[in-house]
């Protein structure tokens, strides 16, 4: 799964991960954030609809990252006059950055279950002191091959317990209608610890 398979999604039309607006767990969430200026990164992000809200709400620093280069390439236009907006065309796993908040939606269902661990790290890695990661995760097995892959709370814990505190990994009660009893929301604190 890499450039050249998301990029053949996204010109075949495949993006039934793409729920056409923003997530309303991410929205509530960042309602309740009160310092607007943190840095702010959405991986995976695809077309990356909360951006606008976040931009409402007076976000100023927000990191836009996909793989493929066609969503990349349009959210560059649409937010060309947004300069609190910064979009990153890359390899999440060969980021470098530092940021307060990571939110998460579609992009960890996304990788290769090996990569999971991998993924905790880099997050970790990412962030400064004290930042967080929040979003939601699938609370499901899928029966077809993924992507998507799907998981429980349980792995979930396992997979972020040494690198994060878990504030909150509950069922999410405000999920889209399609995915409705089948994700967990999510709010994890970066520990500190060196790797």
């Amino acid at each position: 799964m890499d450039q050249n398979f998301w990029e053949s999604r996204w010109e075949q039309n495949q993006t039934g991960w793409d729920i056409g607006h923003d997530s309303p767990a991410l929205i509530k969430y960042m309602l309740q954030v009160p310092d607007k200026t943190i840095k702010v990164l959405i991986p995976g992000c695809g077309s990356a609809h909360e951006t606008n809200i976040l931009l409402n709400l007076g976000f100023k620093d927000i990191h836009l990252m996909d793989i493929a280069k066609i969503p990349a390439e349009k959210l560059r236009k649409k937010f060309e006059n947004n300069p609190e907006v910064s979009v990153h065309c890359e390899d999440f796993f060969k980021h470098n950055g530092s940021y307060d908040l990571i939110l998460e939606q579609t992009f960890f269902c996304a990788i290769d279950p090996t990569l999971r661990k991998n993924y905790a790290e880099h997050c970790h890695k990412l962030l400064k002191p004290g930042g967080k990661l929040v979003g939601v995760l699938f609370n499901k097995i899928f029966d077809a091959p993924g992507p998507p892959f799907g998981g429980t709370e349980k792995e979930y814990r396992v997979i972020f317990k040494e690198l994060f505190n878990i504030h909150t990994m509950e069922p999410c009660r405000n999920s889209i209608l399609p995915r409705q009893n089948s994700e967990l929301f999510f709010i994890l604190t970066k520990k500190e610890i060196n790797l």
